[in-house]
């Protein structure tokens, strides 16, 4: 549970500053967060599911493990903020 918060966390970070650096590609400070959070949830799952940024060796959340999901969420928020911005200026609507 504590991975999946800190993935969402991480998303919306993660979209709130790639919408910073790519002013044409920004939806707002609320979709950019949103776009963030529902990346940074599948970014942070899909690498969990491959082994990387997951649970400790002992079980439990260790510090290679957090910076692992701030990573992965962080990213995944900001990949999918850039998908959404390209779909959106495709459909025309800016």
């Amino acid at each position: 549970m504590e991975q999946l918060i800190i993935s969402l966390i991480s998303g919306a970070v993660g979209g709130n500053a790639a919408g910073a650096v790519l002013k044409d590609k920004s939806l707002g400070t609320l979709g950019n967060s949103i776009a963030g959070i529902l990346g940074g949830g599948i970014g942070g799952q899909v690498l969990g599911m491959l082994g990387a940024g997951g649970m400790g060796a002992g079980g439990g959340l260790d510090l290679g493990a957090i910076i692992g999901q701030v990573a992965s969420g962080g990213v995944g928020g900001g990949v999918m903020l850039v998908v959404v911005g390209i779909v959106k200026q495709m459909l025309g609507s800016k």
